[in-house]
C-alpha cells in the first residue's frame, strides 16, 4: 500500500508557541491537501530550539503543554492525517506532580524531556522521549533533560514507524531498540545547526545506522536563525541501502511529499548540492534576517570603510533585509585614503542603500587636545589608533539609539582570534555577522557574491576592494600585515590550533614557522578577554568563538612547541 509522508522544514521561533502552532497547522493543511497521511515536524518545533535556560522555568513547560493541546485541537479537522511534532515535555505523573512546582536548583530537571508526540484525530496518541542527549560543541542538553530508553513505534497503512530524535541516530542504541520493537521505517525529527560540511556528516551518520538496522530513514531538520546558530534544513530520505531518494533545499522553509510503497520510499525530488561558499553565504543571510526580524529591529546600520570586511557585511545585510532597511555610514579620518571613500560610496550606490559620511577628524582632534597634558612626553601609538575606532563606534551606536536599527559589526574571525580589533570601537554593535569567517574565506565569499547568478545583481563589490592590501587606516601607510602574519598563514594556524585542537608541535610539523606559531597562538590566548565582550555572531564552522570555545581569561599556561 502506498502512503504519502510530508516533511515540514519549518523556521520556528523560540518561545513563540502561538506562532509555531500556526506554522505547524499551515504545514498540516498543505500536507492534508496533498493527500499525505503523515506529517513530520522538526525537533522541538513547538517551542523552538534551543530554548536554553527557559527550560528551567516550570511555566515554560506549562505553556508547551497548553500549546500541544491547542495544536491537537486545530489538527482535528484534517481527518486521516497523523502529525509528529517535537516539544519539551515535563512528566508531572512520575516527577514533581505539579507542572508549576519548582525545579530543584543545582540539579538537572530529571522529569523533563526532549520529546516528540504523535497527534491523531485531535489527540496525543503517544509520546517518544529522546534517549541520547548531546553535550558537546554548542549542545548542553544534559543540563535540561533526562533521557528515557523506551522506543515508540506506531502503525500506519500496515507499516510500523519508529521515532528517534536527532542525536539518537548518532548512536546505535535508539535505532536498534526501535527496530526490536518492530519499526520498519525510522522518523528522525531534528534541530541540527549548520556548519561547513555538516550535511555530508549527517548523511554518513544515518548510513551507518542503516547498515546496522536495514531501515530506511526520514530525516526532517528545522531551518532558520536562532542567535548565533543557523539551522539549514536540507531534510532528506534514505532508503534501506542508504541511497538518497529525496532531499530538500538548504536554508529555505517549505514542505515536501515523499511516497512510500509499504516500507520502501519512492524516488522523489533531490535538491542539487551547492558549493561551500554558497552554503556559508546563505547561512549568513538567513542568520542576519532572522536575528533582525525575530528581535523586532527595523533595520541595520553598518560602518562602511571601503575595505573587504564591511563590503561583505553590507552585501549580506542587503540580501537579507533589502536595501531600504540598511544604512551605510562612512567615517573618514585624516588617514583614510581617497580610494576608500570612493569605493565605499561606489558600493553603496551599487546596492542602493542610504549612504552618509561623517568626518571624525574634528572629534579626534578634540580627544587629542583633551588628553594632551596626560599624554605629554609619550609618543603616539595604538592608543591614538583605538581612539579613532572608538569614535566610530560611538557614532554608530548613537545612530542606532536614535533610529532603532541594529549595528552590524564587521570584524572577521582572523581579527577576533588575534585581537586585531578595538574594544568599544569596531567591536561595538549588536550582531557580528562575519565573526566566524576567516579572512581568506571573506575574499572567497565576496568573489562568490559578485559572480552568483542566483542574485538579480552581480558585481556589487568593487573590484579594487578585493585587490588592494587590507588596512585599518588608523595611521599613515598602514596595512594589516604590518602587525600580523600573512592571512593564509594566520588562518591556517588558527584553524589547526583553535578548530582542530592540534598541538603547537603538530602545527610546526605541518610546515609553519615556529615563530609564527608561537606568535599567533599567544595572541589567541591573551585576547580572550576581548572576545568575551564581543557581540554574538553567526556560527559556520564546527568550532566558533563563543559557545564552542571555553578557554579561561586568567591563565598562565603556555603550551610548549615540543
Amino acid at each position: 500500500m502506498k502512503t504519502r509522508i510530508a516533511l515540514a522544514q519549518l523556521n520556528v521561533t523560540v518561545g513563540d508557541f502561538a506562532g509555531n502552532v500556526a506554522k505547524i497547522v499551515a504545514a498540516a493543511r498543505a500536507a492534508h491537501s496533498d493527500g499525505a497521511k503523515l506529517l513530520i515536524a522538526p525537533e522541538l518545533a513547538l517551542s523552538g530550539y534551543p530554548p536554553e535556560d527557559l527550560l528551567l522555568r516550570p511555566a515554560f513547560y506549562a505553556a508547551s503543554a497548553a500549546a500541544l493541546a491547542d495544536l491537537a485541537a486545530q489538527l482535528k479537522p484534517f481527518e486521516g492525517l497523523r502529525v509528529v511534532v517535537g516539544h519539551p515535555h515535563r512528566d508531572v505523573v512520575h516527577g514533581h506532580g505539579n507542572a508549576n512546582a519548582p525545579i530543584e536548583r543545582g540539579l538537572p530537571p530529571v522529569d523533563t524531556y526532549n520529546a516528540a508526540s504523535l497527534i491523531v484525530d485531535g489527540a496525543v496518541a503517544g509520546t517518544y522521549l529522546k534517549q541520547d542527549l548531546p553535550n558537546t560543541e554548542v549542545f548542553d542538553e544534559k543540563r535540561y533533560f533526562a533521557s528515557d530508553p523506551q522506543p515508540f513505534v506506531f502503525e500506519l497503512d500496515g507499516v510500523k514507524y519508529g521515532i528517534v530524535i536527532c542525536e539518537d541516530v548518532w548512536h546505535a542504541s535508539a535505532a536498534q531498540l526501535a527496530k526490536a520493537a518492530g519499526a520498519q521505517v525510522l522518523l528522525v525529527p531534528n534541530g541540527s545547526p549548520y556548519h561547513m560540511n555538516k550535511e555530508a556528516v549527517r548523511i554518513e551518520i544515518l548510513r551507518a545506522r542503516i547498515r546496522e538496522t536495514g531501515l530506511p530513514m526520514v530525516y526532517v531538520n528545522m531551518v532558520g536563525g536562532q542567535d548565533e546558530l543557523v539551522f539549514d534544513g536540507g531534510s532528506f530520505v534514505l532508503d534501506a541501502q542508504g541511497e538518497i531518494v529525496a532531499k530538500m533545499s538548504q536554508f529555505e522553509e517549505g514542505h515536501a511529499i515523499v511516497e512510500f510503497d509499504g516500507a520502501r520510499p519512492v524516488a522523489a525530488t533531490i535538491a542539487p548540492e551547492t558549493p561551500v561558499e554558497a552554503q556559508v553565504y546563505a547561512a549568513l543571510v538567513l542568520g542576519v534576517r532572522d536575528y533582525i526580524n525575530k528581535n523586532g529591529f527595523p533595520g541595520a546600520i553598518i560602518g562602511l570603510s571601503g575595505g573587504v570586511d564591511s563590503a561583505l557585511v553590507l552585501a549580506v545585510a542587503c540580501d537579507a533585509l533589502g536595501a531600504a532597511r540598511v544604512r551605510a555610514v562612512m567615517m573618514p579620518s585624516r588617514y583614510t585614503a581617497d580610494i576608500s571613500t570612493t569605493d565605499a560610496a561606489d558600493m553603496a550606490r551599487r546596492v542602493g542603500v542610504r549612504y552618509d559620511e561623517i568626518a571624525i577628524a574634528p572629534m579626534f582632534d578634540a580627544f587629542r587636545a583633551s588628553l594632551a597634558e596626560e599624554f605629554a612626553g609619550r609618543a603616539e601609538d595604538a592608543t591614538e589608533e583605538n581612539i579613532q575606532a572608538r569614535i566610530r563606534g560611538t557614532l554608530l551606536m548613537a545612530l542606532s539609539n536614535k533610529f532603532g536599527s541594529l549595528v552590524l559589526t564587521t570584524g572577521n574571525k582572523s581579527e577576533m582570534a588575534v585581537g586585531y580589533c578595538t574594544l568599544y570601537g569596531d567591536m561595538a554593535g549588536g550582531f557580528a555577522v562575519i565573526k566566524d569567517i576567516a579572512k581568506t574565506l571573506v575574499y572567497r565569499l565576496c568573489h562568490y557574491r559578485n559572480a552568483a547568478a542566483s542574485f538579480p545583481t552581480q558585481d556589487i563589490i568593487p573590484e579594487r576592494i578585493l585587490t588592494r592590501a587590507p588596512s585599518a587606516e588608523l595611521r599613515e601607510n598602514q596595512t594589516d600585515q604590518d602587525s600580523l602574519p600573512p592571512y593564509d598563514t594566520l588562518d591556517a594556524i588558527m584553524r589547526m590550533y583553535m578548530e582542530e585542537d592540534r598541538s603547537l608541535a603538530e602545527i610546526v610539523a605541518a610546515g609553519y614557522a615556529p615563530d609564527d606559531v608561537k606568535r599567533v597562538t599567544r595572541l589567541i590566548k591573551i585576547n580572550e578577554y576581548k572576545r568575551r565582550q564581543a557581540p554574538i555572531g553567526i556560527r559556520v564552522t564546527h568550532r566558533a568563538f563563543g559557545r564552542d570555545w571555553r578557554y579561561p581569561i586568567t591563565s598562565r599556561y603556555t603550551e610548549p612547541l615540543e
